[in-house]
This record gives C-alpha cells, structure tokens and sequence, in this order.
C-alpha cells in the first residue's frame, strides 16, 4: 500500500501549535506566494513534491507567523518554527551548490551581453537569466529532489513536513525583494558574484585591473624608527586644517544603502526608506555641533 501526502491527515489529525510571539508572518494572507517568476519557479519545486496536507498547513504556519527566524547562509538555511511543543523545532534547508568552475563559466556567459550585468547591478533578475545558466551547463534553482536536502527535529516521519514548508514558502517571498538570495543559496553571495562579473573600476567585465593587482603585489617600503626615543612619542606637525571640508552627504544612508533590502522587512516601507529621515536629521546635526552652529545644549 503506497502513502500519499493527503493520507497524513486522515491517519494523524493536526496538532494544535503553540502561539509564537514575534514570528515572521507572510505577506501574502490568501492565494499563491510569491510574485516574480523566480520566487513562483522556488514554489513549484516544493509543491511538486506531493505532499498533501503539509502544504496546507505549512502555509498555515507561514501566515501565522509560527517561524521564529530564518538564517541564509552559502548553500544552506537555519530555522526556527514554534509547533504544538515547547521547545520549537529546528528546520535546516540545503541546496546543492554550484561548483567554482561552473561559477565562472557563468560569468562568462553572464558578461558577454551587458544587461545581464546591469540588471544585475541593479539589484534586479533578468527575465531570460535561466538561458544565460543553461548556456553554462547549471542551474538557477534546485532541478531534482537530491539538489535540496531538508531536515527537521520535529517527530513527523515525512521530509518535508509542514515545518519545513512554512519556511520554504517564506524564502520564496523574500527572493520577491532580493534575488540575490538565490545565487546564495546556489554558494555565491552578491559581493561575489558581481566582483566575478566585473565593476566599471576592473576594466571590462570579467577582469581586474592589472595595475590594482601590480600595487597591491609590492609592499611598501618599512617606515625606519626614529634615532632619539625621546622623539618616539612626538607627533608630526599637524596641517593647518585636519579635517578638510567637511559637508553633508550628498547621499544620505548610502552605507546602509549598499547593504541591500533586510532580510524578513516586515514594514510598510523598506528599511532604508524608513531610517533615511533619520540619517539626514542626524548629518544635519552633527555639522551644526562640528561647526558650532548650533544653539541651545
């Protein structure tokens, strides 16, 4: 006799979970997940695996926010989900990287036409992103069911359960905001996957610049210690004017900026968006102090 994912909920009936306070509650209250192609495509491959009444109520426990936190890491994702016990359950998620030559086939493939770098640049997917992965033999997401690898601590025999689910399902709205996520789990974070793609300061995509790498090879030359210790402790003479022009940003919370979206933004507007007003109230204020413009203590 053979066992199908609906068969789970005649033979064993739901347990109740524990209310969890702070979990990551979904965007989405009813429906499919996910927006963008890509994150509809991370859907599909957990859908396709049949099972039933978990995929029900694990999207129960994604909107319920029964997830307490999601770790993404190169190749893997580290979870917390509160079930029907006290201690919740640790969900653990990992996909099957894509090796350093396959990597750099793609970047080939990937610098030859320069939208793909733009769009990429841009913190967006290209549309035809998959073609550019097929050209250099691999894939954008997990193909088969032995490129991801599930684990759960809870007592449900089947892999995946409805913990895992919650989770999968919440990776697949946050991949609507950051796609780079994606190319993470795959084992290349965004900082490396665009240094192999190459930065208008390299030269041409793909290549560093040979003169950064003849400067950074040659070190330079030991500072001699002064002859007299007395000396040692003495400072230089100090220029006329330390600190140069000093002036407001011309781009308030660019650091935060280059950090991208925060994983798991649960506000109306992003974080960035958020603080910015705070960032440039606070510039404001801090050359008003440097100056000694500002009145009042």
């Amino acid at each position: 006799m053979g066992w199908r994912g609906d068969d789970y909920g005649r033979f064993f009936p739901p347990s109740r979970p524990r209310a969890a306070k702070g979990g990551i509650k979904a965007q989405s209250r009813r429906g499919a997940f996910g927006e963008s192609w890509w994150a509809r495509r991370w859907i599909r491959v957990l859908e396709g695996f049949d099972l039933g009444a978990r995929l029900r109520r694990g999207r129960s426990y994604a909107r319920s926010g029964q997830v307490l936190e999601v770790v993404i890491e190169k190749g893997v994702v580290r979870s917390s989900v509160q079930g029907s016990r006290p201690k919740p359950y640790a969900v653990t998620l990992q996909v099957k990287a894509l090796s350093a030559a396959g990597w750099k086939k793609l970047a080939t493939v990937l610098a030859k036409e320069a939208r793909f770098t733009a769009k990429l640049l841009a913190g967006e997917m290209p549309e035809d992103v998959e073609k550019a992965f097929e050209a250099a033999g691999v894939s954008l997401l997990p193909e088969r069911r032995q490129d991801l690898a599930t684990e759960c601590s809870c007592p449900d025999w089947s892999n995946p359960c409805k913990h895992i689910a919650a989770v999968y399902y919440l990776l697949g709205e946050e991949f609507d905001r950051d796609p780079f996520l994606i190319f993470k789990l795959r084992g290349m974070t965004r900082e490396d996957l665009l240094g192999l793609l190459g930065t208008p300061e390299s030269g041409r995509p793909g290549q560093a610049d040979p003169h950064l790498e003849e400067e950074a090879a040659t070190p330079s030359p030991p500072q001699p210690l002064r002859a007299h210790p007395s000396a040692f402790w003495e400072c230089g003479v100090l220029p006329a004017d330390p600190f140069g022009e000093v002036q407001v940003p011309a781009e308030p919370a660019a650091l935060l900026k280059r950090l991208g979206p925060f994983p798991f933004w649960r506000g109306n507007a992003t974080l960035a968006a958020a603080l910015e007003p705070a960032y440039v109230q606070a510039s404001g204020r801090g050359l008003e102090a440097f100056l000694g413009t500002r009145a009042g203590g």
